[in-house]
């Protein structure tokens, strides 16, 4: 059964490969959207050395690992889900000699290795050759973030699962998956780094699951976190992984009971 699940991977990534020049032309759009943001915070920043516990250089190299890091967890699954759902194409997978939830994870899994390899690591490269970013000296480090950004990966693609599932109870979830995804993008310190929100609406987040997207791995890589923090902050991924697992398997539990077809 894994070579199973391992071909479900090569295949994605095969299907990824075949429409490569879109993430190419995909990297100069992100190298432009990083670009934007350092003008911003320079600006921002002006002759302060510090906002936020982060230096202008931090600052820089948050924002450009941060969506480079986006590129390697995001994937559109939840909208897969939900057209499979809609379409009744969904049904089939009932019957096959696997599970449908854990093909999707796969799935997400290799269409984020491509872009990790195909659209992240030459992203980071051409960015470090246009801004001051500043890459940390000890190879642990490196190991650690990648490790939290696998974790990334699966928090984030648990809420798409869950999202998509959510079809089967609401027949149209467009508007679910929409704000999933601004909430995504903006509560997991995409946009603005949970450092910079104020104090109360930063306690609220510290118990959401979006930090451990975005914020932590990056903040991470920065060295906006460091010592024994760095443990107690991928033990929180850890934590949240296990915890999206409940009502995952909870809504493809009890969705296999609400299925109908829409259309003919």
């Amino acid at each position: 059964m894994l070579s199973a699940y391992l071909e479900v991977i090569r295949m994605r990534f095969l299907m990824m490969l075949a429409y490569r020049v879109n993430y190419y032309s995909g990297i100069l759009i992100y190298a432009l959207n990083i670009g934007s943001y350092y003008f911003v915070y320079k600006a921002i920043y002006g002759g302060q050395e510090m906002i936020g516990g982060l230096t202008l250089g931090q600052m820089t190299t948050y924002v450009a690992v941060s969506w480079m890091g986006r590129a390697f967890y995001f994937n559109n699954l939840d909208r897969e889900i939900a057209n499979e759902i809609r379409d009744g194409s969904v049904a089939i997978q009932f019957i096959r000699p696997y599970n449908y939830v854990f093909v999707k994870m796969m799935q997400g899994l290799g269409e984020g290795v491509f872009r990790l390899l195909l659209f992240t690591v030459p992203g980071m490269i051409f960015i470090w050759l246009l801004l001051p970013i500043e890459f940390p000296s000890d190879p642990g480090l490196w190991v650690i973030y990648f490790v939290m950004l696998f974790f990334s990966f699966l928090i984030n693609t648990q809420l798409n699962i869950i999202t998509g599932l959510f079809a089967f109870f609401l027949e149209n979830n467009e508007g679910l998956m929409r704000m999933k995804r601004v909430a995504v993008d903006l509560f997991s310190g995409l946009i603005i780094p949970i450092s910079f929100f104020p104090g109360w609406s930063k306690s609220i987040l510290e118990w959401l699951p979006f930090q451990a997207i975005t914020y932590l791995p990056s903040a991470v890589f920065t060295g906006k976190i460091a010592g024994a923090a760095i443990v107690q902050n991928l033990g929180i991924q850890v934590l949240w992984f296990l915890l999206l697992l409940v009502p995952m398997v909870v809504l493809w539990v009890k969705s296999k009971t609400r299925l109908f077809v829409q259309g003919g």
